[in-house]
């Protein structure tokens, strides 16, 4: 691939930090974005500004018509049977939210509920709140030191009480990939439905939600180059039928009375009230942006970048990296003897390089490894060597310091 070429169409990465030329490692936490997604924004707000589906004026329809157009760029993507499978929310924690408050009423006193020790909060409090709620069962399975999901732990865990297994597809902390296909086919044979948080994973390598049979898959637009405030629930059409609705509002409705409410079809019954619909156009601008690059080279590039910044900075004395399974994607977190996560990240800044420190929104994994926090490198499709080599030497400079 010519990355200058994809760097160029990121116009954010041409400014400076601190005097020194930027260098943006925190794609786990949201991705930059390309000019195809910077200028459909605005040319939406610029000259086709309307609200959809409403309108029978030439803006709501042409509004309207990219709103739809780009769910439909979802669909394609994700490869799902139906259009109505495509359902817009805020994020991939506004489509785990809509999941346990709606697919979570079907659900009754004893029934249980699987998650890992390595899942984001978003994937964790929403079942807390439902298992509370309903008197529901939530069981945790374990990790190994390693980071890799304790698979034995899973067979013995699931059985005909679990009605939802809620899976990571990557950890944002460790990198992990899990073996989402196994998951799923073992939670099918018990009778449970499979949910699969994709936030780290659609921007890595291909989904195919067919070929996974997963029963919901969830993401945000942010994450795989497009808006905030902007993601994506997938759910089997058969399911999403039978769920309630998650809000009450405009455009969810058939028909409204005072006695009597009757709700609209999919997927419209889980999208009240008006839409984030520059958000939504973003999005489908984002896809595009992807589907343009070779998912193999987009493989190949990250996963060198991960092996040449590992090799970088196991040699650096007192450095430890934390998650280290066998099967990962281009998010390494480390930590070093005796030095602060925030005090290293800090001293990065000062050289123009954009790390995250801290938990990452996920505690409990922070509680397994005893410690408090780490400094977490995130590669994208934009990132070079050349990156990793003034990152390595920046960091050497601040232990230098600290230490």
């Amino acid at each position: 691939m010519n990355i200058e070429k994809i760097r160029a169409e990121f116009p954010i990465l041409k400014r400076e930090i601190n005097g020194k030329k930027l260098i943006y490692f925190d794609n786990g936490a949201t991705t930059q974005k390309p000019r195809l997604v910077l200028d459909a924004i605005n040319e939406f707000y610029t000259n086709k500004n309307a609200n959809i589906h409403r309108g029978v004026h030439y803006l709501s329809q042409l509004a309207t018509n990219e709103y739809e157009g780009a769910r439909k760029n979802v669909q394609s993507y994700l490869n799902a049977k139906h259009l109505e499978e495509i359902i817009f929310t805020k994020g991939t924690t506004d489509g785990i939210n809509l999941v346990a408050s709606s697919f979570g009423e079907t659900l009754k006193n004893g029934d249980e509920i699987i998650i890992s020790a390595m899942e984001h909060h978003s994937n964790i409090v929403p079942w807390q709140l439902l298992c509370e709620k309903k008197n529901l069962v939530l069981r945790v399975v374990p990790i190994h030191h390693s980071g890799e999901m304790d698979m034995d732990a899973f067979e013995k865990m699931i059985s005909s009480k679990t009605k939802l297994v809620a899976i990571t597809h990557v950890s944002n902390t460790l990198g992990t990939i899990n073996p989402i296909e196994q998951i799923i086919e073992k939670a099918h044979l018990l009778g449970a439905k499979v949910l699969v948080d994709g936030a780290q994973s659609l921007q890595h390598f291909q989904i195919d939600v067919q070929s996974l049979d997963c029963d919901f898959f969830v993401f945000s637009g942010h994450k795989v180059f497009g808006p905030t405030g902007i993601g994506v629930l997938y759910g089997k059409k058969e399911i999403l039928e039978e769920m309630p609705p998650y809000q009450g509002g405009g455009d969810m409705i058939a028909k409204v009375s005072f006695e009597k409410t009757t709700f609209n079809d999919l997927p419209f019954k889980f999208e009240a009230g008006t839409p984030n619909i520059s958000g939504v156009i973003g999005l489908g601008k984002a896809i595009e942006f992807i589907e343009s690059i070779d998912k193999n080279n987009l493989s190949l590039h990250e996963q060198d970048l991960l092996e040449y910044a590992q090799e970088k900075l196991l040699l650096i004395e007192g450095l430890q990296i934390v998650g280290t399974a066998a099967n990962k994607s281009s998010v390494i977190s480390f930590v070093v003897d005796g030095v602060h996560p925030f005090d290293i990240g800090t001293l990065l800044d000062q050289y123009g390089i954009a790390v995250r420190t801290g938990h990452h929104c996920t505690q409990p994994l922070m509680d397994f490894y005893s410690i408090p926090g780490t400094i977490r490198a995130s590669f994208s499709i934009y990132n070079t060597r050349d990156e990793i080599d003034l990152f390595i030497e920046a960091l050497k400079k601040g232990l230098s310091m600290l230490r």
